[in-house]
């Protein structure tokens, strides 16, 4: 027995609003907490990026402004 063949004769609210609304009350908890690791996830990766080009803004800078004293 297909899906389709079991919602064939129920309501449209049925399919639409009391079916999502089941699996948001079932599954709510776990759909939240994987979105929060993805975010997480995503602002670490971000967080690490940001870091890791200041860190080589740093030393380019750093590196410029000691080799130009080495020349004087």
């Amino acid at each position: 027995m297909a899906v389709r063949e079991i919602f064939a004769g129920m309501p449209w609210w049925v399919k639409w609003v009391a079916v999502p609304v089941i699996a948001l009350v079932l599954f709510g908890g776990l759909i939240a907490s994987v979105i929060g690791f993805v975010i997480g996830l995503l602002f670490k990766v971000l967080l690490f990026a940001a870091l890791v080009g200041g860190l080589v803004f740093v030393v380019r800078k750093f590196m410029s402004s000691s080799s130009s004293r080495s020349d004087w």
